[in-house]
């Protein structure tokens, strides 16, 4: 990564920040902060970093990943669940994200990308959780409720396309500080986190007779930005659905580094932990809502249901190939039903503006945009185990933690989002349809148009 060394050597932290931390005490002004916030998301140097403007920070937490010197971090949050669990009035319900179990175990020293689903469930059962919930279960719904959506802008003309997604909350966050314009293109669905923590507070705390009140969600995840996304102001729709109010959807998150730190400090070693299983009360998660992991993974997913949707057909071939893997921009065209549907995906959100700056211009029509904010996708989120620089610079870790969800997806018995019967019965007996009344009431966001200086 080159050092631009006429730009300031740091990335200034709001002290308010809900996603990341800075020690300025640790800060060796080593730059690295500054280098990947400019050079691959593409915030510093183009728009202000400045503490005493508005807070710009998108939260992606990037710059903690190649912090050398550990000064920053993400705001932890395990501590406070680690007391939590203590409270035997409280329900403590866990939902890891699907590049935890593949980026687990690289925080106990094994070789990167090491599949460790069992363990991290066992590991969380070890910890005191009530429930250990699968976020694959969400990110089929969100490909129901996006789907949804997308399909009805492309044939009803309800919404402007292309139609951007919406998972990642440090793109969100981009979108409304930097391109408020483009606002309404955004999905209106949560991300799978944001719905889990909705239908854990209704669906399931319906199902199994439990007060809402005493359930505390917390999410497990790759991403720091997740931190300041629970903590939305317009995230709190199971209480608003319930009538309770200040009840949040969601209500910590902590990333795959703080579980790994929590199970080190209470002595948990990889090799000795019980594996365990997900808890079957929301279902599984399909071969599809495995890859939203991976950056393309969201699209491959949503492709693989549209294009039955819309042309009542099976696919003969699961696979779309042409927005899989890790480069910067990925663009595809898909002939469906006799219509071109076109598509692109980018992540590091500097290729994003790329795109953004050729929909600004007319330059490029598109259907449908995926973007992640992490180079990579959520396998290389800000909240993951930081590897030694000689791993680093010699193994393609975002590669090698994105095949093992792709092989996951390949050998799962069920790949897509609406064959999974968990999702079909969740609507059949609680929502009604995608795109119902009470799906959008739960299931669904707005955002804010920021004012912010470029």
């Amino acid at each position: 990564m080159l050092m631009n060394r006429t730009t300031p050597f740091m990335v200034p932290v709001d002290d308010a920040n809900p996603a990341i931390i800075k020690n300025e005490a640790l800060c060796s002004e080593c730059g690295h902060c500054f280098a990947v916030c400019e050079e691959e998301i593409g915030v510093a140097a183009k728009y202000l970093l400045n503490q005493r403007e508005a807070y710009q920070c998108i939260g992606c937490g990037q710059c903690s990943a190649v912090c050398p010197e550990k000064a920053i971090t993400g705001r932890p949050h395990y501590k406070i669940v680690k007391e939590l669990i203590k409270d035997p009035e409280k329900i403590v319900v866990f939902s890891t994200s699907p590049s935890v179990r593949v980026g687990f175990a690289d925080g106990f020293g094994k070789e990167p990308g090491t599949f460790a689903q069992d363990e991290m469930v066992g590991a969380l059962r070890a910890l005191g959780a009530d429930y250990v919930f699968d976020v694959t279960f969400s990110a089929d719904l969100t490909i129901m409720e996006e789907g949804s959506e997308l399909l009805s802008r492309i044939l009803k003309g309800t919404g402007p396309l292309p139609q951007f997604t919406s998972c990642c909350p440090a793109w969100v966050k981009y979108m409304e500080n930097f391109h408020p314009d483009k606002t309404a293109h955004l999905s209106s669905a949560k991300s799978p986190i944001g719905m889990q923590g909705a239908v854990i507070k209704t669906y399931f705390a319906h199902k199994k007779h439990i007060d809402p009140e005493k359930i505390i969600s917390v999410a497990v995840t790759p991403c720091t930005a997740k931190k300041a996304e629970i903590a939305r102001e317009e995230l709190c729709d199971a209480g608003k659905l319930l009538n309770i109010e200040e009840m949040r959807d969601n209500d910590y998150v902590i990333t795959t580094k703080e579980l790994v730190q929590w199970c080190k400090e209470e002595g948990m070693d990889l090799g000795k932990i019980t594996p365990s299983k997900y808890d079957s009360v929301l279902g599984e998660g399909t071969g599809a809502g495995m890859i939203f992991g991976n950056t393309g993974g969201v699209m491959e997913a949503a492709l693989r249901t549209a294009v039955e949707k819309l042309t009542g057909e099976e696919l003969a071939k699961l696979e779309f190939t042409d927005v899989r893997g890790i480069e910067g921009i990925k663009e595809a065209t898909y002939n469906v039903a006799g219509m071109d549907v076109k598509v692109a995906v980018a992540s590091g959100l500097k290729n994003a503006k790329e795109l953004l700056n050729k929909v600004k211009s007319g330059e490029a029509e598109y259907h449908f945009i995926e973007i992640m904010g992490c180079p990579g996708g959520c396998v290389n989120g800000g909240g993951q185990p930081q590897q030694p620089g000689y791993v680093r610079n010699t193994v393609d870790i975002r590669a090698k933690r994105a095949e093992v969800l792709y092989n996951l997806d390949k050998n799962n018995k069920i790949r897509k989002s609406h064959e999974n019967p968990a999702i079909i019965e969740l609507y059949d007996t609680y929502l009604g349809e995608p795109g119902s009344h009470k799906a959008h009431e739960l299931l669904h966001t707005t955002y804010v148009k920021r004012t912010v200086n470029k």
